[in-house]
């Protein structure tokens, strides 16, 4: 079983980049699924079932979509043996880009934009800096010059990564993408194995519940800023 871990900002194209990638896997033979992680709702089941894409969808409602991810990978992975799939490719939103789903051993993409702004790449935590490769989508609606500038941003955020560039409405460059894909190293089970990067804390009094603001309201892991 090979496991692709999918990442990155929301509306970054994440889903339009699968469903082309699975098109070029799909000519090889290769049994793929799909699980999809986000937050509150999400529609790209139907985008999935309308490729006749085998697929799942989490939501993590109140909690943390990352710790709802983690809690929840291994039984996915389970779901895609018992399905004799031979990839699964899971689908996380990357909603505070401070997200990590990336898990050593396993393939790691992120798939980021070239119209979230050339600062973003700065801003964009493991998910982007610990990945193997990064997507660049909506390169067909900006200059040259300006998919040069990101793309340099990029590579100084991940130096080791490789960079595609990938059209997730005409699929120019999801060929190569499967390619990768295709090379995603063999695991039988995530029991054991470890994130890249650790999760982003989450226990204060306002994961629980608490709605009140005030110093004697706050507990558990909270952080002040420093201000002059």
């Amino acid at each position: 079983m090979q496991l692709v871990t999918v990442a990155g900002p929301p509306s970054s194209g994440k889903t339009s980049v699968i469903l082309k990638v699975f098109e070029a896997l799909h000519h090889t033979g290769i049994g793929v699924g799909v699980v999809k992680f986000d937050s509150l709702s999400t529609k790209d089941l139907e985008l999935y079932q309308k490729k006749s894409i085998p697929a799942q969808v989490g939501l993590a409602g109140n909690l943390c979509p990352d710790h709802f991810f983690i809690s929840n990978i291994q039984d996915c992975l389970e779901w895609a043996k018992r399905s004799h799939f031979n990839m699964l490719i899971s689908e996380s939103a990357g909603l505070c880009n401070r997200c990590s789903p990336h898990i050593k051993g396993a393939l790691a993409v992120c798939v980021i934009d070239n119209l979230s702004g050339i600062y973003t790449p700065q801003k964009v935590g493991p998910m982007l800096k610990l990945a193997d490769i990064v997507i660049i989508t909506k390169g067909d609606i900006v200059s040259q010059a300006e998919r040069e500038v990101f793309a340099f941003r990029v590579r100084q955020a991940n130096p080791g990564g490789n960079i595609l560039h990938v059209n997730g409405i005409t699929g120019q460059g999801a060929l190569e993408a499967s390619r990768l894909f295709h090379a995603a190293p063999q695991l039988n089970s995530l029991i054991g194995r470890q994130l890249r990067f650790s999760m982003p804390a989450a226990t204060c009094s306002y994961c629980l519940g608490q709605t009140r603001i005030g110093d004697d309201f706050q507990m558990g892991n909270v952080k002040k800023m420093e201000l002059n």
